[in-house]
């Protein structure tokens, strides 16, 4: 049912533009954007887009820049549905987004322009095509003066973004989040994060992801401003967090680390005294490292694109191992294969269910089904819940290996699938080992055809040209043959404890 009511991002941004006016929204470039001109940027390109139906999919394959925040309140106000496009995927898994999707808009930028050139001219439903900034086909024509504009109608459940996850059968699947689930998740992050009009947040996590989108937009509906850098780069982002008195920022290794190497080789002294947080994950001696050396809070967490971001938070010091605490919006229990729950201390999947929880996987009708079983969302996680109700990560289910490098979501699967294709390999193991850079990093243990040889560089190489290249093996071993199970299957277990 449409809901006339309903709160949605474009009420916010007005809201701020009404309140805030001329306090800084963003930071581009060095110029403030303030949340009266990001408003009045916004709703001209509501109106320019305004020719859309509801739930028409737009497409966005970009570096950071302003034109996300325009996006993201120009699709609330429409009822539109943004597909945020990993840019660092192959070629191939973006077609394979674009496939699924269907959107009748894909915006580029510079760098990403001739691949989308190459879909539109594949694809008869990419109808309109737009750069970022370049000489052509750029978005200042949608752009127009908002004569008696006014928001659609919109439901808590119609799907506002799509993001594509981590690929379990050999495919990205794409995670349906609504306003709702993004609004409330916010919240969440605002009340423990302390946000107020007073934050800046440092954007130097992709805006692509759950956890870019989540901050950037938590902080916008806290009236606070944010400080766009199109990638992360530790001297720019320490000069902002500096000249620009950031006060938060979302970290996943191994952005602590080349921050503190860049403070421990610069005979220049930052001054970061107004950092008040960061966030993420990293190890146990690189937090330290950055809580001794900034004395700056790292707090932890545990979320998922499929929860709309966090759904526990504690400073890393108040319970250290542990993922933090159940925030209020979300029930967790922990249960066994049977969805028995159990007790505290007992390990076992992280099922989830409360207004955070996605709406369901795009064109996947029987995965939703399953993943939602029972009246909980299933993580696919392990953990386990302690007496004071810290959850702890345990790792993953067997049907959802998940290797994480820097934060990214990559099942071995995949990589495996990728491998295969190299006609000198006859069988692969891919699985994640500890990495002093990247926290973990990809191994895959090979074995080849007779009378074939191969070099382990040759194969990343190979490998990093059919997936995105964070998915490529960063460690290659080669065997005569792989341990295999009684039922001749590949003994995943073993090759793990011999070769990790």
């Amino acid at each position: 049912m449409n809901q006339p009511h309903q709160l949605r991002f474009f009420d916010i941004y007005e809201k701020n533009a009404r309140l805030l006016k001329h306090d800084p929204a963003l930071i581009w470039q060095g110029q403030p954007i303030s949340h009266a001109d990001l408003f009045d940027q916004t709703i001209r390109l509501a109106t320019g887009l305004s020719f859309l139906s509801p739930g028409t999919r737009v497409a966005l394959l970009s570096r950071n820049h302003p034109v996300f925040f325009h996006l993201f309140g120009a699709a609330s106000a429409l009822n539109l549905t943004l597909v945020l496009i990993n840019r660092r995927l192959s070629d191939t898994e973006i077609q394979h987004i674009v496939e699924d999707t269907t959107p009748q808009i894909l915006i580029c930028d510079n760098d990403m322009a001739p691949l989308g050139s190459r879909l539109v001219s594949r694809y008869p439903f990419l109808d309109q095509y737009r750069v970022v900034e370049g000489p052509d086909e750029t978005l200042s024509s949608w752009y127009q003066a908002p004569d008696d504009f006014s928001p659609v109608p919109v439901s808590d459940n119609d799907p506002y973004i799509i993001i594509h996850t981590a690929a379990v059968q050999g495919r990205p699947r794409g995670a349906v989040l609504s306003q709702t689930n993004i609004l409330l998740s916010n919240m969440q992050m605002i009340h423990y994060y302390g946000l107020t009009r007073s934050s800046c947040l440092a954007n130097i996590l992709p805006l692509f992801h759950i956890m870019g989108v989540n901050m950037a937009l938590a902080t916008l509906q806290a009236g606070g401003k944010n400080v766009i850098l199109e990638k992360f780069d530790p001297v720019d982002t320490l000069t902002a967090v500096q000249d620009l008195k950031v006060t938060h920022f979302g970290s996943f290794p191994p952005i602590l680390t080349r921050l503190l190497d860049v403070m421990d080789t610069h005979s220049y002294d930052y001054d970061l005294t107004g950092l008040e947080i960061a966030a993420g994950l990293d190890a146990p001696d690189t937090v330290k490292r950055w809580e001794a050396a900034t004395h700056t809070p790292f707090w932890t967490m545990y979320g998922q694109t499929e929860t709309a971001g966090l759904i526990t938070f504690a400073p890393y010091s108040k319970r250290p191992g542990s993922a933090g605490a159940i925030s209020p919006l979300v029930d967790i229990k922990i249960a066994d294969d049977l969805d028995r729950e159990q007790p505290m201390g007992e390990t076992g999947e992280i099922l989830v269910k409360g207004p955070l929880v996605f709406q369901g996987y795009w064109n996947a009708p029987d995965l939703t089904a399953h993943t939602f079983r029972n009246g909980w969302h299933h993580t696919g996680d392990l953990g386990m819940i302690d007496a004071d109700g810290f959850l702890h990560f345990k790792g993953r289910k067997a049907e959802k290996e998940l290797i994480k490098p820097g934060g990214e979501n990559v099942f071995p699967a995949e990589v495996e699938q990728a491998i295969m294709q190299h006609d000198a390999v006859k069988e692969v193991c891919v699985f994640g080992v500890p990495d002093p850079e990247f926290g973990e990093g990809i191994k895959a243990v090979c074995c080849l055809h007779p009378d074939r040889t191969l070099t382990a560089d040759a194969l990343i190489r190979f490998t990093g040209s059919v997936i995105a290249g964070y998915k490529k093996p960063r460690y290659v071993q080669f065997i005569p043959d792989l341990p295999k199970t009684d039922n001749g299957t590949i003994d995943r277990e073993k090759i793990k404890q011999q070769f990790s």
